[in-house]
């Protein structure tokens, strides 16, 4: 009986290789089905027989309580990027400098746009795999990788020990299936197809990661026991032999010129392919040549990422709508019909402001170029004065604010024009979802769409009205039960007791963020001493300069600003910094820098509990900094803070150091 479940499992790896891999599948699916149910049946009975590399174990093993961190035998290092073709031959006379002509070559490969992952086999098994993280310490996502079937369980030639890195993707196809599903299940989108993989690889529970198409390209070695392989291209050959998933457009090539042209090659026919790449990774093809150049604390000097522009576009605007802010700022955003760019969906970009529009003389039902800012944003970059038909209308200025009706103003030196009315509906509504932010007062489950109930029905006129609501009021609110009711009116209870930074903050004082209202709240420590101050007073904390002060003491001198703020101490909401910061501890006195992603807590929020236990938090490090908190991606902080021997912190290591404070 073991020799019939190894035959099956052979079978099957084998299948599943053809399908997955190389896209030629050699049966048909209810063939498969049909050996796979055979084996999990012999699996069943024989127990004992089952094996952590059998294709059986890839759908994914009961939730884990947390992800835990991994250290990376070999650093997963970044790259610089270039941008041009005078970047790259800049790259190449470096690397002309230290090599003689026969020993330069390099490999071109497509750069994905996915999730960054290291794997460690032992004896041919999967024995690890884990995220990049600060590309010193990752997290160990094991479970939740064994659950992809591109990435071998077993290697066709085991040898003691390999390390291998990849990406882990989405194709383009299988995500716009994935967000058609949860559409359809009434679930939240995601926003392109990084960030369905990455939060796909990072779920607690493996067999949610079983159930999304990620997939992988493997293409790099760390580390190998056995093989003598001496550059990229035999690389790439063997681990395409022992089963990995290589993406095959990789080329070999003797110049920069070479490389130059795939670079603008594929800049060309991305499109074609079924997975988001943003650029082309050039490496020096022979290993021997990669140790004469070395590594900076960053990235090796053997290797460059050419980025590739953002992606363009065509797409027509079919109108101009006007959106009011809580400050009442009034924005243009061109409504477009919509287009797929940097794998999303896009129908919808600002316009900034009227300035900017005329500037670029943008029309309604002018068609438009647009592409991503920063990959992420969308934005027109310039009408297609060509195709112009005639038709297309210049947008005017409005004299009167699109919701309320009131005048527009512009105050002298702005670009903005405003509604001037402070009791706008529209101003009301985004001043409302600004104060339950989770910057703000944190008052979970007070979205748009429930703000928008609320003041179109007129039960909240002001932010201190929030305090005043019933579960009778809530329960008239569409879609909303006596569950949703309830902890609704418990998370604006809980938002109460929030720190008087907080609420300084939430009301929407211009210029005032997070940082500002910390400083005030520490410094002053009530709501009633800030509301006397004075431009002078205010000017002397070094923070501070004219035009903060002058919007602090403009804001508590409106009588209606005053009157919420006592309907806010009516209702209990705290309006006092009650806790003086703590002076003894690990964090006391001392100066932080975060740097990354964090991925339980905000920068806001972390920043007020660095400072909560005494400690401050600074923009850049230096020898006075104490510490460096480094999340996911850190920045060039990471690499200054490793220069300068100051200690570094995992998010976990930060949050252990928090609890001693406790």
């Amino acid at each position: 009986m073991k020799e019939r479940i190894e035959r099956l499992r052979d079978e099957i790896r084998k299948h599943d290789y053809h399908y997955y891999v190389l896209d030629s599948p050699l049966i048909t699916d209810r063939e498969y089905d049909e050996l796979l149910a055979e084996l999990k049946a012999l699996e069943a009975k024989y127990p004992e027989l089952v094996a952590p590399d059998s294709p059986t174990q890839r759908v994914g093993g009961e939730p884990l309580p947390s992800f835990t961190t991994v250290r990376h035998r070999v650093p997963l290092l970044s790259l610089d990027n270039a941008f041009s073709r005078e970047e790259l031959i800049e790259f190449n006379r470096r690397i002309q400098a230290r090599l003689s002509p026969e020993e330069i070559s390099y490999v071109c490969e497509l750069k994905i746009d996915g999730v960054s992952i290291a794997l460690t086999y032992e004896n041919g098994i999967l024995v690890s795999a884990a995220t990049r993280g600060d590309g010193v310490v990752g997290e160990n996502v094991t479970q939740n990788v064994r659950t992809i079937r591109t990435v071998p369980l077993r290697l066709r030639d085991p040898v003691p020990r390999l390390e291998v890195r990849g990406e882990i993707y989405i194709a383009k196809e299988d995500f716009v299936r994935l967000n058609r599903e949860r559409e359809e299940k009434g679930e939240k989108t995601f926003a392109n197809p990084r960030n369905s993989a990455a939060g796909s690889l990072r779920q607690l529970d493996p067999r949610v990661t079983a159930s999304r198409p990620l997939k992988a390209f493997i293409y790099d070695l760390l580390y190998v026991e056995g093989p003598d392989i001496r550059d990229q291209a035999e690389v790439l050959e063997f681990l395409r032999l022992q089963g990995f998933p290589v993406n095959p457009n990789w080329r070999l090539v003797k110049s920069i010129d070479e490389v130059w042209d795939y670079c603008q090659e594929w800049r060309e026919r991305r499109h074609e392919l079924d997975y988001e790449t943003d650029g082309v990774v050039v490496k020096l093809n022979p290993l021997g040549a990669r140790e004469t150049m070395g590594v900076t604390a960053k990235s090796p000097r053997w290797a460059t990422a050419f980025k590739f522009p953002a992606e363009e576009k065509e797409t027509r605007i079919l109108r101009i709508e006007l959106n009011v802010g809580r400050t009442g700022v009034i924005t243009p955003t061109a409504v477009m019909d919509p287009v797929l760019i940097g794998g999303s969906v896009v129908s919808r970009a600002s316009l900034h402001n009227f300035d900017l529009m005329r500037e670029k003389d943008i029309r309604k039902g002018d068609w438009v170029l647009i592409h991503k800012a920063g990959d992420v944003i969308p934005e027109v970059i310039r009408p297609l004065v060509e195709k112009r038909t005639g038709m297309e209308e210049p947008f005017p200025v409005p004299e009167r604010c699109p919701v309320c009706g009131a005048t527009v103003i512009r105050f002298e030196g702005e670009v903005a024009y405003r509604c001037d009315n402070i009791n706008c509906p529209a101003r009301l509504k985004e001043s409302l979802i600004f104060f339950a932010s989770r910057e703000a007062m944190d008052i979970e489950g007070m979205g748009p769409a429930v703000v928008d109930q609320l003041v179109d029905r007129n039960l909240v006129q002001n932010v201190a009205d929030l305090y005043h609501l019933t579960l009778e009021d809530l329960l008239t609110l569409e879609k909303t039960g006596q569950k949703k009711a309830t902890n609704l009116l418990e998370a604006i209870e809980a938002s109460k007791s929030r720190p008087l930074s907080r609420l300084l903050h939430a009301l929407g004082i211009r210029f005032v963020g997070g940082k500002t209202a910390r400083i005030l709240a520490e410094k002053f420590r009530d709501i009633d001493v800030i509301a006397t101050l004075s431009e002078e007073s205010l000017m002397q904390i070094p923070e501070i300069g004219a035009k903060i002060a002058a919007s602090v003491v403009s804001f508590f001198n409106e009588p209606e600003n005053l009157e919420t703020i006592e309907k806010l101490k009516a209702a209990g909401v705290n309006t006092k910094e009650a806790v003086a910061a703590i002076t003894e501890g690990p964090l006391a006195n001392k100066t932080l820098v975060l740097t990354g992603s964090l991925e339980s807590l905000t920068r806001n929020e972390a920043t007020e509990l660095i400072e909560r236990y005494g400690g401050r938090v600074s923009s850049s490090v230096s020898r006075k900094t104490d510490y460096v908190v480094a999340g996911t991606d850190p920045g060039s902080k990471l690499d200054k803070a490793r220069q300068l021997g100051i200690p570094v912190l995992t998010e976990k290591e930060f949050l252990e150091l928090l609890k001693g404070n406790s």
